[in-house]
């Protein structure tokens, strides 16, 4: 069963001269274990589709499913819920919480989520799959860019969600941090068959994808196989 399948989604803002519309008609489907990249220029709705899927917005018009559930009538705390059980998300500038520790930030996950068990262990778990278990008593002032962004993508993780949503997470980074995150979101995409869904036009997270969606003006223009999908079809032909 799809993961998400977004159908003739409008999302439209303000009215009269004001009016834009920053959605037209969007309809396409998230698989199990996609490795998925909206890109387009500035204003071409990227951020827009992702909060809807990510069900921090409401849209227009059109059907939103989340693992076969629309979302269409469900109310703000069930909409919560949703977003606390199914959904991770990572942003460009990390938003964690400074007087915490990268354990606590990734605890805190969890601890929203509902989640019972050892909070502890299963954050602590969660950052050594990151590579953080010997710096997870500091806290964001004491690491890396490139670090604090890792400890967002185990904070997203720990609670295993369906799908993983990523805002421009290298926009912040330099080279080097860029592509040790991209790197951890790749293996985890394939060691644990996580769906991750980002929006970019950064050419390193667009190297990594398996499937690139274009989008111009509220509009999906292309929905093509990434890099990654197009180099894995090359090597079985090549066996």
């Amino acid at each position: 069963m799809p993961i998400c399948e977004v159908h003739e989604v409008t999302r439209t803002y303000g009215t009269g001269p004001t009016r834009v519309e920053a959605l037209c008609g969007v309809s396409l489907t998230i698989e199990p274990g996609e490795f998925t990249v909206f890109q387009g220029p500035s204003g071409s709705g990227k951020t827009t589709l992702l909060n809807q899927i990510g069900c921090l917005d409401a849209p227009t018009g059109g059907e939103l499913r989340i693992d076969g559930q629309s979302t269409r009538r469900l109310s703000s705390h069930a909409l919560s819920r949703l977003r606390a059980d199914k959904i991770g998300f990572i942003f460009q500038s990390f938003n964690l919480i400074p007087v915490l520790s990268a354990q606590e930030n990734v605890e805190l996950a969890l601890e929203l989520a509902w989640r019972q068990g050892s909070r502890r262990d299963a954050a602590a778990a969660m950052l050594e799959q990151v590579g953080l278990k010997e710096l997870r008593h500091r806290r964001p002032n004491e690491l890396s860019g490139g670090q604090q962004q890792r400890v967002a993508i185990a904070r997203a993780l720990v609670k295993k969600p369906l799908l993983v949503i990523a805002d421009e997470p290298t926009a912040n980074l330099d080279s080097v941090n860029g592509e040790q995150v991209l790197a951890t979101m790749r293996r985890l995409n394939s060691e644990l068959g996580i769906t991750f869904l980002f929006s970019s036009h950064d050419p390193r997270v667009i190297a990594h994808a398996t499937r690139v969606i274009t989008l111009r003006d509220g509009r999906l223009v292309s929905d093509e196989a990434g890099p990654r999908a197009v180099a894995a079809v090359g090597r079985e032909h090549a066996r």
